[in-house]
């Protein structure tokens, strides 16, 4: 049995990407309770402009404490992704977490996206988060029957229909709500089965090196909170009830506030007391 104070030792996460930001920080998070990880990722080799391979954060969560499996490959790849699994169960016995965080990003307007960037947002965001959670149901049921609370958590954003958000960058929006539709979706469908599906997103931006690679992201960083505010939220969803929990797009300073967590001043990227930047959607 998991140890408990570390409630996710033992237990079985599978993540899309992980070599960086949000997604790393949530697989150091599950790692300090001693769970195992595996990161299906395609940064295999350092890239120009954003820290960290799929080799730097698997030392990241070793030494975290984590055990870790590397899946080299991309999330849009039927075979990679089946493989992944298969390799999952085969290492650890089964899967207890699957985190949905690849995701692409273009704000640009219809007439300006390229339509390879929009099947891009398309191929990783929507159907790669359908894809590993459909591929991960089978062994995600198992784990309900053993007892063992599982989740799936996707980064995507409430199902926010005022128009500004279309109007704004619709080819990412479409592809950002159809991560948050897997979520509606699979919650009903997997609700009596014992499996806890749910979406997070973050009230402010958050200081990644995504965020800083674009124009004005160096001032964005002083109005952004680090990626340890949706780790922390994170972590506290993967181990609240799954049967209790399911179905809900959270935030993760309402996640922190609903644990009595309301002082988030440590989150900043920089301190101080300058007006937080809200983040899309909401």
């Amino acid at each position: 049995m998991p140890d408990s104070e570390k409630p996710l030792a033992g237990k079985t996460l599978i993540m899309s990407g992980g070599s960086r930001g949000i997604g790393l920080e949530i697989a150091k998070r599950v790692a300090a309770d001693g769970a195992n990880i595996t990161l299906v990722a395609k940064t295999d080799q350092p890239h120009p402009k954003l820290p960290g391979t799929v080799h730097t954060a698997a030392a990241e969560l070793e030494q975290a404490g984590g055990t870790v499996l590397k899946v080299i490959g991309d999330v849009r790849d039927d075979a990679v992704v089946a493989a992944a699994i298969d390799r999952t169960v085969e290492r650890f016995g089964g899967i207890d977490i699957v985190v949905n965080n690849a995701s692409a990003i273009d704000l640009s307007t219809t007439e300006a996206l390229s339509m390879k960037a929009y099947d891009l947002m398309l191929d990783i965001n929507c159907r790669g988060s359908f894809l590993l959670s459909k591929l991960a149901i089978a062994a995600l049921k198992k784990s309900a029957l053993a007892g063992r609370n599982p989740h799936i958590l996707t980064l995507s954003p409430p199902l926010n229909l005022d128009p500004r958000w279309a109007g704004a960058h619709l080819g990412y929006t479409i592809a950002k709500y159809g991560m948050s539709l897997t979520t509606l979706g699979l919650a009903e469908e997997l609700r009596a089965d014992g499996i806890g599906v749910n979406s997070l997103w973050p009230r402010t931006t958050i200081a990644t090196a995504a965020i800083r690679n674009r124009p004005g992201g160096e001032q964005r960083i002083t109005t952004s909170r680090t990626p340890a505010i949706c780790a922390d939220a994170a972590y506290l969803v993967l181990t609240s009830s799954a049967e209790h929990t399911t179905g809900n797009f959270l935030i993760d300073e309402e996640v922190l506030a609903e644990y009595g967590i309301t002082d988030l001043d440590r989150y900043r990227a920089v301190p101080g007391d300058a007006p937080l930047t809200v983040d899309l959607f909401l």
